[in-house]
């Protein structure tokens, strides 16, 4: 058979077909229609795959992150122990409410052991944040650089925390050696020692 004879076929007789003509074109449909199936649903499942994929490299992830925390669980508990101790340690070193008046003695006293002489020295009014309060102190002192610098390393050295914040330093007038220094020194209260206190004497 030519291709001209081909070109002739009815699709209307084709009971009438010769038999290769028949099975070629039986061939043909079942082939796209396979491809047809085969294209739709593996599209589907190559999605379902890729999805499935990227769940399993979720997973794995998850699976390594609490796998390493499990194997460090030991040194999370001894830091954590660590941290709690430090913690303690330095509540300790906040004042009660009953020691804030010495503490402001200390800081005086290092002030005037030093040399420096007092222009200001104002308590301010406590800042409550969360479970401490801060206590800033306006200081306004008269001295040399070396006498300053004594006085900030007498104030850290205390046993209780004392920040100096806000430091300036600078001459009365050109003529004048005597230099003046403002700073805040700002000291902090554990309100925990309130609440023992008071149920302490109930």
């Amino acid at each position: 058979m030519n291709w001209s004879e081909l070109q002739n076929l009815d699709l209307s007789e084709v009971g009438d077909w010769p038999v290769p003509i028949k099975t070629g074109a039986v061939i043909l449909v079942c082939a796209a229609v396979l491809a047809a199936g085969v294209w739709f649903d593996a599209r589907e499942q190559m999605t379902v795959l890729e999805s499935a994929q990227k769940k399993e490299i979720e997973i794995k992830e998850e699976y390594e992150i609490k796998q390493h925390k499990a194997a460090n669980l030991e040194d999370y508990k001894e830091q954590m122990v660590e941290m709690e101790r430090d913690f303690g340690t330095m509540l300790r070193q906040l004042p009660s409410k009953t020691e804030v008046a010495e503490l402001l003695v200390d800081i005086s006293q290092a002030g005037l052991s030093n040399g420096l002489e007092f222009e200001l020295f104002k308590p301010e009014r406590e800042k409550p944040i969360e479970f401490y309060a801060e206590l800033p102190i306006k200081i306004v002192v008269k001295g040399s650089y070396h006498e300053f610098g004594k006085f900030v390393s007498d104030v850290v050295a205390l046993p209780r925390i004392v920040t100096l914040q806000d430091i300036s330093i600078k001459k009365k007038d050109d003529k004048s050696k005597e230099l003046t220094m403002n700073a805040t020194a700002t000291t902090y209260r554990y309100f925990e020692e309130e609440s023992e206190e008071g149920d302490a004497g109930g």
